[in-house]
């Protein structure tokens, strides 16, 4: 299929939003709309939001898999892979060097930079939950989906309250949307996996989480025993993010391959990083006992816990290409991107609000951020510096 962008393109665009993408999964979505849905014109609001919804049913860090899928429309695989490493590695080159004794935090300084950026987080997602609402839940029946939608993931936190709000979403476009006309809508842009592709990928999907344990256990090998622990975190999670670390504690700490310490130490660097959560992974490979250690380290975990995310992403898309433009489908996944909505907005109050806003001041912040980005159209990059000098302001008064 023809591409409308090019490879270079992808790579600097996602190189700045991995350069500057603070606060986490829900925080990633509303830099990646503001960046590339309003002022690049990728894609549109809806198209955006039904790729979102499908990477939050499917296992896998749901940011990422929405930077590569977003990669692959514009250019390609090599649009996909430039996407992928552009927002990652940053993040995990200062993990690795952290692991390495490269990197201090610590001081009033680093601890007022880190509060000021999780304030900026508020300010993104805020926008970002306002914007969709508008698009995305412009009606009663709409609304009201959100409405569940954000009960559901705030009183069933994690995955089961995602995923619940998503399923009720479809069942209510189902009932309620299937007579909404959208004439307006641009053509979907498709991705242009072909099915053999895909079935390979789904097969390989399956192929590393059932054949990867077994030959850790029957070759005894380090490497094996690395590559089946952070593949088997990134298949089973839902959403990525936070969600992730429980497996990431059973695969390296339980087994006795990084302390506790260490494990908590390299947690709370990489609170201190931009881009995804998933590169702490790289911390882990680099200081494990188990495996190459080091940067080789490193690169395996991080490979690892990425890849069969991209697999069953990969592996979906031609199917969703095909079924997504029928009126039954589109129904459902008009209530699907409202219940989006009310998963943002529920991910805006807790862990976003509740964790970056401690008092008057860093509400406000939070408040300028946001009229800046909303009614100034200032550039999220350079919301990011103002929230950061913000709070170290913050930490001296």
């Amino acid at each position: 299929m023809q591409r409308s962008g090019s490879v270079r393109e992808v790579f600097l665009a996602f190189l700045r939003l991995g350069l500057t993408s603070f606060g986490g999964p829900v925080a990633h979505l509303g830099y990646f709309r503001d960046d590339l849905v309003v002022r690049r014109k990728w894609m549109d609001d809806r198209a955006y939001a039904d790729l979102v919804a499908l990477c939050q049913f499917l296992p896998g860090p749901a940011s990422s898999q929405v930077g590569f899928a977003m990669g692959l429309q514009r250019a390609g695989v090599f649009g996909a892979l430039a996407a992928f490493l552009a927002f990652t590695l940053p993040s995990a080159v200062l993990l690795v060097a952290f692991a390495g004794g490269a990197a201090v935090l610590g001081g009033p300084v680093a601890a007022g930079v880190i509060s000021g950026l999780q304030v900026v987080a508020v300010a993104i997602v805020a926008q970002a939950v306002w914007g969709m609402t508008r698009t995305l839940a412009p009606d009663a029946p709409r609304a009201g989906i959100a409405v569940v939608g954000l009960a559901l993931a705030l009183l069933l936190p994690g995955a089961p309250g995602q995923l619940g709000a998503l399923a009720v979403g479809v069942l209510g476009g189902l009932a309620l949307l299937r007579g909404v006309v959208e004439p307006s809508a641009p053509a979907l842009p498709s991705f242009g996996v072909p099915r053999v592709v895909a079935v390979t990928c789904l097969v390989l999907f399956v192929g590393g989480l059932v054949g990867l344990p077994v030959l850790a256990a029957a070759t005894g090998s380090g490497v094996a025993a690395l590559i089946d622990a952070f593949f088997r975190s990134g298949a089973l999670v839902f959403g990525g993010g936070h969600v992730v670390l429980p497996l990431l504690q059973a695969g390296v700490v339980e087994t006795g391959w990084v302390s506790p310490e260490a494990f908590l130490s390299g947690y709370g660097a990489a609170q201190a990083v931009p881009g995804p959560l998933f590169t702490f992974s790289a911390y882990l490979g680099a200081v494990s006992s188990v495996g190459p250690g080091g940067i080789a380290g490193a690169a395996l975990a991080l490979a690892a816990i990425f890849v069969p995310g991209f697999l069953v992403l990969t592996g979906v898309l031609p199917f969703w290409d095909a079924v997504r433009s029928k009126p039954r489908v589109r129904a459902a996944m008009r209530g699907a991107n409202a219940a989006v909505v009310g998963i943002l907005g529920a991910a805006l109050y807790a862990p976003v609000f509740t964790t970056a806003v401690t008092g008057a001041g860093s509400f406000l912040l939070a408040v300028v951020g946001f009229v800046l980005l909303t009614a100034f159209r200032v550039p999220a990059w350079a919301v990011v510096i103002v929230g950061a000098v913000g709070g170290v302001v913050l930490g001296f008064t």
